[in-house]
């Protein structure tokens, strides 16, 4: 008889799954604790997440968090998109090299780095030409458009080096406008790269902290900023209701994601 069990592959990738999810479903379970003490289980109650629903310091931050996410996904979703054409269909131009270079920077620069340099910027602006007025949601949206651009050309680059050109050199001799191939036909067979950029670009704005805290001011306090200072003195119960929130709506769009490529295919 030959002994059937989990081998050392299967053993470190249920451990790898354990130490990734546990965590997260600890989180979920205390953010229905009675207590307000996060480490002393005082009864099952879900009176954390009416705290939280009346907490006008998150519900502010969330708000922001997502006007800027949104606003910020958007405009780098354009410029990413616009800047990978450039990179794939303009062949070699002067420039081309440093053109990239720069697109790609922020993908490796320290997020530190970027933070003092783009505030040194918009100080430097300031006094020079009275814009922006203030740090607060403009400077935070350019600062995220900044990085986030990187990221979305990365994918939106990777998907058009794929595209079959033949596609477009024939509405091209049937008569096309170069602009009227590039709506009509380039951005639907780029589509699915574009909703993942745009995710992505959204995903980390809404996780960003070190360049935030260097390109905001007061009264413009974004979600994960607010969830760092009120996690310095002591983890609330309303931190854990945000967490199970938050969980809770990136699966769901998992699943809903998953069911919509499945319904396509």
């Amino acid at each position: 008889m030959t002994r059937r069990g989990l081998g050392p592959g299967a053993v470190a990738l249920l451990f790898g799954y354990l130490f990734l999810y546990l965590p997260i479903g600890l989180l979920v379970a205390w953010s229905f604790n009675q207590s307000r003490l996060v480490s002393v289980w005082g009864g099952f109650s879900t009176k954390w997440y009416g705290e939280l629903a009346h907490d006008a310091r998150f519900l502010d931050a969330a708000w922001l968090s997502l006007r800027v996410g949104v606003t910020s996904a958007s405009g780098a979703l354009v410029l990413g998109t616009l800047a990978a054409v450039a990179l794939v269909r303009f062949g070699r131009f002067r420039g081309r090299g440093l053109f990239g270079v720069l697109v790609t920077a922020p993908l490796v620069m320290p997020e530190v780095i970027m933070g003092l340099a783009l505030l040194l910027l918009f100080v430097a602006l300031e006094q020079t030409v009275g814009w922006p007025d203030g740090r607060g949601f403009t400077t935070i949206v350019l600062a995220h458009v900044t990085f986030a651009t990187s990221y979305v050309t990365v994918v939106v680059r990777a998907r058009l080096a794929q595209v079959d050109r033949s596609l477009e050199e024939a509405a091209l001799d049937l008569g096309a406008r170069p602009v009227t191939v590039f709506f009509a036909v380039t951005l639907p067979l780029i589509a699915p790269a574009l909703a993942a950029g745009w995710l992505l670009a959204f995903t980390l704005s809404l996780d960003d902290v070190v360049i935030t805290q260097f390109v905001s001011g007061p009264g413009a306090t974004t979600l994960p900023i607010e969830v760092f200072s009120s996690v310095r003195v002591g983890v609330s119960p309303e931190i854990n209701a945000l967490g199970t929130i938050i969980v809770a709506v990136v699966a769901v769009g998992i699943v809903s994601a998953g069911r919509l490529m499945r319904a396509r295919r």
